[in-house]
């Protein structure tokens, strides 16, 4: 597209592509959206069965995401549905608010899908995406991974034919190591096979959709084979037609409003967090520009079509959308192909679903999570990398295990929040040294050849000055004073400095006083314009002087030399 978008362009981004549509495209388009519905139909059918709601319900959702993003969404290559992590939070807000009637579940599900829409409209109008910053990588990581494992956990009594108790993932485990014995051959034949063709068809036939494989050998063996009558477990009636739109139980939702608010917002982190890194990677990829807060809006109307549509919820799948780039997509028509192909599965195949026997849907849902969850090379990286994101993310993984995958997501949130605020609050403070034959001042620490100027110390301070750093900056100023023989001046360097607040200003002048009671000269270098106004404004540069603050740290040390605390040279 070309020139400036019109506002309708902006709000419905279908407007404008469709407008401006290459007629070359289509058949990358369509080929595309049909090649993705034939990965998303059987894995949203497993999807539905982690949420814990009936199969059609997660096609429903898989439409109405494909077919709303469409309309709203700006990135071409995106692919908008349920996914593994989405469905593991859904199913254990479930959990959560205690509900098990078939029909409440689903009720539930779908509400909590709704609000999780509302939430993402919120953000698109306060334009609040920076919110999903709060969710670390590493956190998201963990706590993926530890949803994986609760989720094959689960799964692994569908494989052998077993039921197990207990109230978290470790416990589970435990109950179906006892039960091993119990099971029905026939199903943990059908299971291990599944798992052997899933995984095997992964490694030496990575191109062919094994999801797909599995899921049509499935029901050719059970109408061939009849498994249903040798005690295999078949996953039950999934009706022909299309959804209907429906309300969910409000009073349901009010009856359990805790669950479904901190569902609703680990699902709005989740999601905004896949959807918008992958958006941006598409489009850098294909050169064109992609608009953050209409991709809030379009997860919001596809979050509130697929609740009001009885559906799941539904974010990016970075499978399906790299399925859909290198199999042709170049707008939003792909998407909309594979919203249409679900609905026409709906119409004409859904029956057929009916005789999947259970060790096959569980296979698959294993499947999904571990290749699509279990990120160890990320996790292998950051032990390299940085050790502390690493334990970080260990810490997701157990959170999420002990006590589930919602109280995970919030474990996660709040490891996130803790970081932010220890890293917040204790900026880095070096000493600075000047590099020898140069006017350059470097950190000591790493630059132990450097020469530490007689009788100054300069301190750089990288990161803000403002309430939660202040005190620090004084404690470090103190501790100079105290430690460095014969000092008699303090330069503070401020140049990595953005943003200095009203209790930054006044420490500051804690700090004067500080250096004035101990016979020491308190001399600034390179502030920012933005930090002197504010600085100024306190009255701070004139109890200071204005001598006192000078361009670089060379001028600040050599004043300081000078006059053994009364500078001899303009501070600029």
């Amino acid at each position: 597209m070309s020139g400036t978008p019109s506002r309708v362009e902006r709000f419905l981004p279908i407007v404008g592509w469709a407008r401006t549509y290459d007629r070359r495209w289509l058949r990358g388009d369509l080929i595309a959206g049909v090649t993705v519905a034939s990965l998303i139909v059987p894995k949203n059918l497993g999807y539905a069965d982690i949420a814990g709601i009936p199969l059609q319900n997660g096609l429903y959702a898989a439409a109405a995401g494909a077919l709303l993003y469409a309309v709203f969404g700006t990135c071409r290559q995106i692919s908008m549905g349920p996914s593994s992590g989405l469905a593991a939070v859904a199913a254990s807000a479930v959990v959560a608010a205690g509900i098990t009637d078939q029909a409440d579940i689903a009720s539930f599900v779908a509400g909590l899908t709704l609000a999780s829409g509302l939430l993402f409209l919120v953000l698109a109008v306060l334009k609040m995406g920076w919110i999903a910053q709060f969710l670390s990588r590493a956190v998201v990581t963990g706590f993926l991974f530890g949803a994986a494992i609760d989720v094959v956990i689960g799964e692994l009594p569908k494989i052998n034919g077993t039921s197990v108790d207990g109230s978290n993932s470790f416990q589970e485990l435990r109950s179906w190591v006892g039960a091993l014995g119990t099971g029905n051959r026939a199903t943990l034949l059908v299971g291990v096979v599944s798992l052997v063709v899933v995984f095997g068809l992964r490694i030496v036939a990575p191109r062919v959709p094994g999801a797909l494989v599995l899921v049509v050998g499935g029901l050719v063996a059970s109408y061939a084979l009849d498994l249903g009558d040798h005690g295999v477990a078949l996953v039950g009636d999934v009706p022909r037609g299309l959804p209907s739109l429906a309300l969910p139980d409000l009073g349901l939702m009010w009856d359990h409003v805790i669950p479904v608010t901190l569902g609703a917002f680990a699902l709005m982190l989740i999601g905004f967090s896949q959807t918008a890194g992958d958006a941006r990677a598409f489009a850098a990829k294909h050169r064109y520009q992609i608009d953050v807060n209409q991709e809030s809006l379009a997860q919001s109307a596809a979050n509130v079509g697929s609740g009001v549509l009885q559906g799941m919820p539904v974010s990016t799948s970075l499978s399906a959308s790299s399925l859909n780039d290198h199999s042709g997509a170049r707008t939003g028509l792909a998407s909309i192909t594979s919203g249409v192909t679900v609905l026409a599965t709906l119409l004409v195949l859904a029956p057929l679903f009916s005789q999947l026997p259970k060790p096959v849907l569980g296979a698959l849902i294993i499947e999904a999570v571990v290749m699509g969850m279990m990120n160890l090379p990320e996790m292998r990286r950051m032990y390299r990398v940085q050790r502390f994101d690493f334990w970080v993310a260990i810490a997701a993984i157990l959170g999420t295990l002990v006590f589930g995958v919602l109280a995970g997501v919030m474990i996660g949130i709040g490891l996130s929040l803790l970081w932010l605020v220890g890293v917040a609050t204790r900026p880095d403070m070096p000493l600075l040294a000047r590099q020898r034959g140069t006017q350059v001042y470097r950190d000591a620490s790493v630059n132990p050849d450097d020469e530490l100027p007689e009788g100054v110390a300069v301190v750089r301070v990288d990161g803000g000055l403002f309430f939660a750093t202040s005190d620090a900056l004084e404690d470090r100023v103190r501790t100079l004073i105290q430690d460095t023989p014969g000092v008699h001046g303090v330069v503070v360097v401020l140049e990595g400095v953005n943003f200095v607040d009203s209790q930054g200003s006044a420490k500051l002048d804690d700090i004067l006083v500080l250096c004035t009671q101990a016979g020491v000269t308190l001399r600034l270098a390179r502030l920012k314009p933005g930090v002197r106004a504010v600085l100024v404004r306190e009255g701070f540069v004139e109890r200071l002087g204005a001598d006192h603050i000078h361009g670089n740290i060379h001028r600040a040390v050599e004043a300081q030399k000078v006059g053994a605390g009364t500078a001899d040279e303009p501070g600029h």
